[in-house]
């Protein structure tokens, strides 16, 4: 019997593994240069790990999150996200007794339960940071600042940043009351689903994707009109860290993210290149979340990309052509007798740096050549009875043909040279 992959989930496969490879290295190159340590959650957690931090009314909580009991009963969710493991495990390691503030940086799989499509599955990969620790806006300049250098680093063009301000504690409870009183004279004009947002949370209604909620959101009270001075204070500084670095943005007082626990100021990344599911990467402040914790009152702020829409968009502008994958040397061996002899010289080219290979499948030298070929190697040393009598071996570069002789003793370090220099 065959068995598929589950609905919503793939297979990486060497090309596309490659890739992501490539994207996880630049970004961890970048996060290290901007003060940011690896860190690593498990995959499930307490589910009310999620549901106290993303919140109840969120399509992620009601909709979307894998849960389960374990053989003890405990209920457990594979992580949907990554900021709320990493927050629970800055509380429970007693973080805040590191020098503040703590900026980490996670990559990894999540799960959401929704409707698979392309560069979203229910088992999909985040590349995040955490700063945790201050509430200084050019630390929120700084989350965005690297996320965009980021993009930049792997070639992509024509990004468009959101920001917005989600307000805090002072305004955010007198603008509640003026959205939900406007939705609830709309109410008849609104989804099933967006109704029932209006008591739970009626900032999601700006979530909603329905043609018809968003005509009524179209007109509604905005958040930023109603920011108390520290707050409005707070955004005008953002705007002008990110003014002076010279990033165009565009303010966007619709943008709430899909996220209870977001305070003050979000973002989100936006590729012409991905159709309607265009968001690459977005993220915000989260001042109150290690309270939720049961940490003392800790601000921080961070963001979350996603691999597989970010690997459409770099694909997409042709910014992989220039990954180098292919391996340096094909060891050809024209007699069996030879192989053993072929074997130490591998594990000498291993040993030495050098990427090499053999054939472990018995083929006959123009078919061992041919595979050589379709693999990509970039040089095949030939090794048979007479090479090795001669104490000489050919090295050809398999992209222009061309062939030189190398006594035998002196190939590692030649080939070592030649790999380098790329004859």
């Amino acid at each position: 019997m065959r068995y598929n992959a589950p609905k919503g989930t793939t297979d990486i496969l060497p090309d596309t593994a490659r890739k992501w490879q490539y994207l996880e290295s630049k970004a961890a190159n970048m996060f290290k240069n901007y003060g940011y340590e690896p860190i690593i959650t498990p995959i499930f957690e307490h589910t009310e790990v999620f549901t106290r931090s993303i919140g109840i009314s969120t399509d992620i909580v009601q909709k979307e999150m894998y849960t389960f009991k374990d053989k003890a009963g405990r209920s457990l969710t594979l992580r949907p996200e990554g900021t709320a493991p990493v927050i629970r495990a800055y509380v429970n390691n007693n973080m805040q007794q590191l020098p503040q503030p703590v900026k980490l940086y996670y990559m990894g799989p999540m799960f959401r339960y929704e409707r698979p499509q392309a560069g979203r599955y229910r088992q999909f990969w985040q590349i995040g940071v955490e700063a945790i620790g201050s509430d200084d806006p050019a630390l929120d300049a700084e989350s965005i600042l690297l996320m965009i250098n980021y993009f930049k680093s792997l070639g992509l063009k024509g990004l468009t940043l959101y920001i917005n301000s989600m307000g805090c504690d002072k305004d955010r409870p007198k603008y509640m009351e003026l959205l939900r009183e406007y939705a609830e004279a709309n109410r008849k004009r609104l989804c099933k689903d967006c109704q029932k947002r209006i008591d739970l949370n009626p900032l999601r209604l700006f979530d909603c994707k329905d043609e018809s909620c968003q005509l009524v959101m179209k007109d509604a009270p905005k958040l930023l009109n109603y920011l108390e001075v520290d707050c409005r204070k707070h955004f005008n500084m953002v705007k002008r860290y990110l003014e002076m670095q010279k990033i165009e943005y565009i303010v966007k007082p619709e943008l709430v993210r899909g996220l209870d626990y977001y305070t003050k100021t979000t973002f989100e990344v936006i590729s012409p290149f991905l159709g309607a599911q265009n968001a690459i990467g977005g993220g915000g402040r989260y001042d109150k979340l290690v309270e939720e914790f049961g940490g003392s009152p800790t601000p921080g702020i961070g963001f979350a990309i996603g691999t597989e829409r970010l690997a459409i968009a770099v694909e997409k502008e042709g910014a992989f052509d220039s990954i180098e994958d292919r391996m340096d040397v094909f060891i050809a061996v024209a007699d069996q007798s030879a192989k053993p002899n072929a074997i130490d010289i591998l594990y000498a080219l291993r040993e030495a740096g050098i990427s090499a290979d053999i054939d472990y499948m018995g083929r006959s030298l123009k078919a061992q050549l041919k595979y050589a070929n379709r693999r990509g190697f970039k040089y095949t040393v030939f090794i048979g009875p007479e090479e090795l009598e001669k104490k000489r071996v050919a090295v050809r570069n398999m992209e222009t043909g061309e062939q030189i002789e190398i006594n035998i003793d002196e190939l590692i370090k030649v080939m070592r040279d030649i790999v380098m220099e790329r004859f």
